[in-house]
């Protein structure tokens, strides 16, 4: 019989939990540029190898720690109608302006690197395309998009206004504007 199971100690959810939110808290402390996997097994408590077993790199601990924060915090909302559900959605994705290290620092790593690009994109990127995606398919299904409106150009919209603003800090990134940006939304697919 065959196992699964890779070689070696099973992945303890405690140690894997501990290493998520160092690498958390080292990003926030000393920035992406200077994050070291040495400095997150050192917060939390674990050798730099178990770090490399679990994950190829610094940018993949991240982006696992990232993922975690994004289930937990940002919900597809069902409040009955689109307007309702564009601003919980946004509002809550965009409170979350905390995290701009994260994303940028994640972000860069994906230019330079195309294998992370392509888990970066796959893992989190579609999945946040995915949870709007879902929103709209709903307000759709409600007839209030009109049927020439293409969703996949409104979900590049939201996000390309929420990664531009992310990146370029000219703007808030806020509440307001996840307020401003769905009432923007909800006029142009009437």
């Amino acid at each position: 019989m065959t196992s699964d199971r890779r070689p070696g100690r099973p992945r303890s959810e405690t140690a894997r939990r501990a290493i998520l939110s160092a690498a958390m808290e080292e990003l926030q402390q000393h920035g992406y540029a200077a994050l070291t996997v040495e400095g997150i097994a050192a917060r939390a408590g674990v050798g730099k190898q178990t770090i490399y077993r679990w994950w190829p790199s610094k940018a993949d601990v991240v982006l696992d720690s990232l993922l975690d924060l994004a289930a937990e915090r940002i919900t597809v909302p069902d409040e009955g109608s689109l307007p309702a559900d564009l601003v919980a959605f946004l509002t809550e994705t965009f409170e979350q302006r905390g995290q701009r290290p994260v994303l940028i620092g994640l972000m860069a790593q994906a230019l330079l690197d195309p294998v992370f690009a392509t888990a970066f994109r796959d893992r989190f990127l579609f999945g946040r395309r995915a949870a709007l995606r879902e929103i709209l398919d709903r307000a759709i299904a409600r007839g209030e998009i009109a049927p020439d409106v293409d969703p996949e150009l409104l979900i590049d919209v939201v996000y390309g206004v929420l990664w531009y603003r992310l990146l370029l800090d000219h703007a808030p990134l806020d509440a307001a504007a996840g307020r401003q940006l769905a009432s923007l939304v909800v006029r142009a697919v009437r």
